[in-house]
């Protein structure tokens, strides 16, 4: 029973939509109507500013950690569990209950989720990430080759069981595909380019 419940609270975890939260309380907008329309740390870095940017990033990857903590602790650190409870959260935040299945990219949750699973695997893709934003500026660029070579990172830096792998895989293409909006961008050469601090979109 407790590892059911620990998936279930997982998705909600998740789908707690901090960037919509914070924009609402501070201005009063709905974060869906500006910019791209997500609600995720980028596109509240964009038009909000960076301290609600900030800080929607940090509680979005919290609650992908904390996630992957509780079940840790309900489960007695079960890797499959563990591995469908980072799932679940990433579920959470792309589909939110709590506003109409209308929710973000599930990066930074996948991340969180993934600092408790195999840090040294998230470090070296934030490297790269890192890596190509400044190369290109684009976020967008850096989160789709980020979530193309986790699972390879993971599988190289810490040989984990399948179903941790599995969960980096499905992460991985579940981010490119949530991305499929900005590859078309990309490709059109009319994506945005990062600027650190307000912008008209993301």
């Amino acid at each position: 029973m407790m590892p059911i419940l620990s998936l279930l609270l997982a998705y909600l975890l998740g789908a707690i939509p901090f960037g919509y939260l914070l924009v609402r309380w501070k201005t009063g907008r709905d974060i869906r109507a500006a910019g791209s329309g997500n609600i995720g740390a980028t596109n509240v870095l964009r038009t909000e500013g960076k301290l609600l940017g900030l800080l929607t990033l940090f509680l979005d990857i919290l609650k992908g950690y904390v996630a992957v903590w509780i079940t840790a602790k309900w489960t007695q650190a079960h890797p499959t569990w563990m591995a469908l409870a980072a799932v679940a959260c990433m579920l959470g935040h792309a589909y939110p209950v709590f506003l109409k299945f209308r929710g973000g990219k599930a990066v930074a949750s996948f991340l969180g989720a993934f600092v408790y699973l195999s840090p040294l695997a998230v470090l070296a893709t934030l490297i790269v990430f890192v890596a190509v934003v400044a190369a290109t500026r684009y976020i967008s660029l850096g989160s789709i080759v980020g979530a193309l070579l986790f699972p390879l990172a993971v599988f190289l830096i810490q040989h984990p069981p399948a179903s941790i792998l599995l969960a980096a895989l499905f992460g991985g293409w579940f981010i490119v595909w949530r991305h499929k909006s900005n590859i078309e961008r990309l490709r059109a050469g009319t994506e945005n380019v990062f600027r650190f601090g307000k912008s008209s979109r993301a």
